[in-house]
């Protein structure tokens, strides 16, 4: 899916957001993910200081995950593309 339709979908409903377009949301405002532990998935960005954690629970992504990615993006005025 288009980043900027995940972007819209996202914002409109965060916990309709399956775990893969989480991850492509995160890979898409340039996230990148560090590694796995457990359930676990962390992402990192070299502009951020913090790490993104989004977990695949049946399939889709937890809602307060995304609303935290949501966040990040806007506090470091992240694009999407990976730019700031």
């Amino acid at each position: 899916m288009n980043p900027q339709k995940l972007l819209a979908k996202a914002l409109r409903s965060p916990d309709g957001l399956r775990f893969a377009e989480a991850c492509a949301l995160a890979k898409a405002f340039g996230f990148a993910q560090a590694r796995i532990s457990g359930s676990h998935h962390i992402f990192i960005n070299t502009t951020v200081q913090e790490l993104v954690n989004l977990q695949d629970v049946g399939g889709k992504a937890k809602a307060y995950q995304v609303r935290q990615l949501l966040r990040l993006a806007e506090k470091y005025n992240l694009s999407i593309g990976g730019t700031s």
